[in-house]
């Protein structure tokens, strides 16, 4: 069925009620703000997991370990007065860098045997946050009493308000999905494909395939640093606990429900797994808090039995997952 509207117009719509939201309702509810700004920073890691699991095919279950990274190196240099559009480029090279020293051992191997690794490391990065006591203040987190991380300062405006964030995450969001969607279409992304549907057959047509992942890794790692730098300057504070493996598990299961390989389906994803439950809580209260992980599991299980291919699955992956009905 075809939309009555094109889809420039429809995107030009969305984005500008993203604009003006806050305005109309948003600024009013310092809570929608918060939430809005979550589903933002979420957007922008499952949009770089996707690069690996959704257009690679290399499960990944430590990508909260890029996260941590991009936020303790930004913790860390703001602490110590650099500027945060300083310390954002040095984050993300921090972040694709280590993604790229993994990937030397790790990218020889596939499917489970990938997935273990990329979990140990998860905890590896976890571990070592928790227990450097003298970098990372261990489970007390960053900053230490009398410490500060810097405020954000764009053109001698300070960004010290939710409804400033907002905008903010919103930027780099939307930078995010235009170099997720020029990926996507590009000679790399249909490597990326390539690979995720047979790698040999992949390298047999002439890609160089340890060379291919490589870059997808790298990529997806500066997406999860520059999460996480943004995520350290907005809440002001980072810990370990913020960092572990069912974070991890959560934004893989975010791609799966929303539709692995389509950039709308992974927005979905996000809205339906980070903002839903945040506005049943408070609409709820207390008492959902208890059946969260149960309704959780129920549309995990629901949509892996009747929509395996996700919600909004790319053309490609629908076909890749969907069985035709016996005539």
């Amino acid at each position: 069925m075809k939309l009555p509207i094109s889809k420039p117009y429809l995107m030009s719509g969305v984005l500008l009620l993203l604009l003006v939201w806050p305005f109309l309702w948003g600024g009013d509810n310092a809570y929608a703000l918060y939430i809005a700004c979550l589903i933002g920073i979420y957007t922008i890691l499952c949009l770089g997991l996707n690069i690996t699991i959704g257009y690679t095919g290399l499960l990944d279950l430590g990508f909260m370990a890029f996260y941590a990274i991009g936020a303790y190196t930004a913790a860390i240099l703001s602490i110590h007065g650099v500027s945060f559009w300083l310390t954002l480029p040095v984050c993300v090279l921090v972040g694709g860098g280590v993604r790229y020293l993994l990937g030397l051992p790790v990218l020889k191997l596939r499917g489970d045997y990938l997935a273990i690794v990329t979990l140990a490391f998860g905890e590896i990065v976890r571990l070592v946050a928790n227990n450097t006591v003298g970098l990372t203040n261990g489970p007390k987190g960053l900053p230490r009493v009398g410490e500060k991380i810097s405020e954000i300062r764009l053109f001698g405006w300070s960004l010290n308000d939710t409804i400033h964030f907002y905008y903010l995450i919103l930027a780099f969001v939307l930078l995010a999905v235009l170099v997720s969607h020029r990926l996507e279409h590009s000679r790399l992304g249909r490597a990326f494909v390539a690979i995720r549907e047979d790698e040999l057959a992949a390298e047999l047509s002439g890609i160089h395939v340890a060379r291919v992942k490589s870059v997808a890794f790298v990529i997806s790692g500066m997406f999860g640093a520059l999460a996480g730098a943004i995520y350290a300057h907005w809440i002001g504070f980072v810990s370990p606990e913020m960092f572990t493996f069912w974070e991890s598990v959560f934004l893989v299961a975010m791609i799966v429900v929303g539709g692995m390989g389509n950039i709308g389906g992974v927005v979905l994803g996000v809205i339906l797994l980070v903002g839903v439950p945040e506005i049943l809580r408070s609409t709820l209260g207390a008492k959902f808090v208890d059946y969260r992980m149960l309704v959780f599991g129920v549309v995990m299980v629901a949509v892996i039995i009747f929509r395996p291919q996700g919600l909004i699955p790319s053309k490609r992956r629908s076909l890749e997952l969907h069985t035709p009905e016996a005539e």
